[in-house]
C-alpha cells in the first residue's frame, strides 16, 4: 500500500512538473528540459548556490528508477509533439511494419496454400506462420546486428563490408528516439528494426513456394534459420548496410547498385535459393502422372490481392519516410501490380485462348516483384512498362523454361522471384531517374551513366546469385545427411498434414 500511494504521488508530481512546462512554452520563456534533479553542492563559506532550473526535486521516498523513466519519457513526448513530421514518419512506418507482416500470414500463406492440393494446406499455413515467429526471435537476438551493426574504424570507414558486427546484439544500443537509425535520422532505431525484421521474415517463406509438398518441417525449420543467417543478413548488410553492394559506399563493386526495397536482397536470393531447393530434392511423387492443379484457387486470388495491400508497405515504407518519394514508390508500385496482372492474362489469352484466374493473380505478383528495386527511382509510366514486361517473361519462365528444364519449382518462386528479381534489378538499370531521387540517370536517359549503373545492377545480380545458389547448395547439403530433407514415399502420399503435423485442413464428414 506504501509503494502504491510512492508511485501515484510520483505520478501526480511529474504531471505537475509537465503542466508547469506547457505552460511556461506558452508564454515568451522557453521551458526547460525536464532532467533529473542535481546533487546538492557541498558546503562553503561563500553563499550557497541558485537553485537550478527546471522541477522541484522529487521526494526522497519516490523510487529513483521510476522518476528516471517517466520525466525521460515526458521529454520525449514534448519532443515529438513539438515535432509532428517525426511524428508522421514514425505512424507510416509503423503501418509499413504492419503491412509487411501481412504479407507473409494472411498474404502469402493464403496465395501459396490454394496453390498446393488439399493434403498439404495446413503445411503451408504451418510454414507461414512458424516462420514469422523464428525468424522474429532470431532477428531479435542477432540477425539485425548481422544485417546493420556497421562498426567503424579509426578511419571513419566501415571495417567490413561484407557482414556487420555484433554492435546491436540481442538489441543492444536499439533506441525508441528518432536520430539514430542505420539509413534515417527520421524514425527510431527501434521502428528501424521492426520493419527489416519484417523482410527477414518473408524472404525465407518465399523459398517454401519451390519445397512445397515434400520436405520435411523439421529440415525446413534447421534450412531457413541457417539461410537467414549465413546469406540474407550477409547480403543484406552488403545491399543496404554500407557494404560491397551499397551504392556510392566506398569499396563497393562499381559503384554499388540500387536496390529500393529488395530487388536483389528478397527476391533473387530467395528465387534462386529456391530453385536450388527444387533440384535437390527432386520432383513430387506423380508429377505428370497425377492430378497436381491448385485445390483452392479462391484462396490464392485473395492471397494475391492481400500481397498486393501489403506491398505498399513493402516498396513505399522503403523510403523510411512519410515523404514525396513514398508516394512515387507508392505509385510505381500499383501501376506495376496492375500491368503485370493485364499482361499475364492477356499473353494467355493470345496464345492459350484462355486468360486465367491463375494467370492474372501472378501476373499481380511478377509486376511487384519486378518493381520492388525500382520503386523509389523510376516514374509511373516506366512502372506500367516494367510491369508488363514482367507479366510475359515471368509467364514464359513459368510455362516454358519449367517445363523445358524439367524441374519441379512447385509454385513456380523461382519463375516468379527469381527471374522477375533478376529483370527488375536489371531494368532499374534502365529506367532510373535522378528526377526522384539524387542518383544516377539509367540507359533511358543517358546512355553515359545508364552504362554504368547497369554494368553496376548486373554485378550486383551476378554476386545475389553466386552467394544464394552456393550457400544454399551447402546448407542443404549438411541437412540432409544430418536429419533428411524429403519425407518419406509414404508420407508424402498421406500428405504432409497428417504425416507432419497429425492434423487436416478439412474435416468434410
Amino acid at each position: 500500500m506504501k509503494q502504491l500511494f510512492v508511485t501515484a504521488m510520483g505520478i501526480l508530481l511529474a504531471m505537475s512538473i509537465a503542466t508547469k512546462g506547457w505552460c511556461q512554452e506558452a508564454t515568451s520563456e522557453p521551458k526547460p528540459e525536464v532532467t533529473a534533479p542535481a546533487a546538492e553542492p557541498a558546503a562553503t563559506e561563500a553563499a550557497p548556490a541558485a537553485a537550478p532550473e527546471g522541477p522541484e526535486p522529487l521526494p526522497a521516498t519516490t523510487d529513483a528508477a521510476f522518476v528516471e523513466k517517466l520525466t525521460a519519457r515526458l521529454n520525449d513526448i514534448e519532443t515529438h509533439a513539438k515535432n509532428g513530421e517525426v511524428a508522421g514518419h514514425n505512424a507510416w512506418m509503423l503501418t509499413s511494419c504492419a503491412l509487411v507482416l501481412f504479407m507473409t500470414v494472411p498474404g502469402l500463406a493464403m496465395f501459396y496454400g490454394g496453390l498446393v492440393r488439399k493434403k498439404n494446406v495446413l503445411s503451408i499455413l504451418m510454414q507461414c506462420i512458424f516462420l514469422m515467429g523464428m525468424m522474429t526471435v532470431l532477428w531479435g537476438i542477432i540477425g539485425y546486428s548481422l544485417a546493420f551493426g556497421n562498426a567503424v574504424g579509426a578511419d571513419g570507414k566501415p571495417t567490413n563490408l561484407f557482414i556487420g558486427s555484433l554492435e546491436y546484439l540481442c538489441m543492444n544500443g536499439v533506441q525508441m528516439v528518432a536520430g539514430n537509425a542505420p539509413m534515417s535520422l527520421a524514425i527510431p532505431s527501434l521502428t528501424f528494426m521492426a520493419f527489416q525484421g519484417m523482410f527477414f521474415i518473408i524472404t525465407p517463406a518465399l523459398i517454401c513456394g519451390a519445397f512445397a509438398e515434400r520436405m520435411k518441417f523439421s529440415a525446413m525449420v534447421v534450412f531457413l534459420a541457417i539461410w537467414g543467417l549465413v546469406i540474407y543478413c550477409p547480403l543484406c548488410h552488403m545491399v543496404w548496410g554500407g557494404g560491397f553492394l551499397s551504392f556510392g559506399v566506398e569499396g563497393a563493386l562499381l559503384g554499388g547498385a540500387l536496390d529500393f526495397a529488395g530487388g536483389t536482397v528478397v527476391h533473387i536470393s530467395s528465387g534462386f535459393s529456391a530453385l536450388v531447393c527444387a533440384l535437390m530434392l527432386r520432383k513430387r511423387s506423380g508429377v505428370g502422372t497425377e492430378d497436381m492443379r491448385p485445390h483452392n484457387l479462391t484462396y490464392t486470388v485473395l492471397g494475391a490481392g492481400m500481397l498486393w495491400v501489403g506491398w505498399f508497405g513493402f516498396n513505399a515504407g522503403s523510403e523510411l519516410a512519410s515523404d514525396g518519394v513514398a508516394s512515387s514508390a507508392f505509385v510505381a508500385t500499383h501501376f506495376s501490380a496492375a500491368a503485370g496482372a493485364v499482361a499475364w492474362a492477356a499473353f494467355e489469352w493470345l496464345t492459350r485462348g484462355k486468360a486465367s484466374v491463375l494467370g492474372a493473380a501472378s501476373g499481380a505478383v511478377a509486376g511487384l516483384v519486378c518493381i520492388t528495386p525500382a520503386a523509389g527511382f523510376v516514374q509511373p509510366m516506366p512502372a506500367l512498362v516494367m510491369g508488363a514486361i514482367a507479366g510475359i517473361v515471368c509467364y514464359l519462365a513459368c510455362a516454358k523454361l519449367k517445363p523445358m528444364f524439367k524441374y519441379d519449382d512447385s509454385l513456380d518462386a523461382f519463375g516468379v522471384h527469381g527471374v522477375g528479381g533478376v529483370l527488375g534489378a536489371l531494368l532499374t538499370g534502365v529506367f532510373a531517374t535522378n528526377d526522384i531521387l539524387v542518383k544516377k540517370n539509367g540507359l533511358w536517359y543517358d546512355p553515359s551513366t545508364g552504362t554504368e549503373l547497369i554494368l553496376a545492377q548486373a554485378a550486383a545480380v551476378g554476386v545475389t546469385i553466386l552467394l544464394s545458389v552456393v550457400g544454399t547448395f551447402i546448407i542443404l547439403k549438411v541437412v540432409d545427411i544430418v536429419i533428411g530433407l524429403r519425407v518419406s514415399h509414404d508420407d508424402e502420399l498421406r500428405g504432409l498434414d497428417v504425416s507432419q503435423h497429425g492434423e487436416e485442413g478439412y474435416i468434410l464428414h
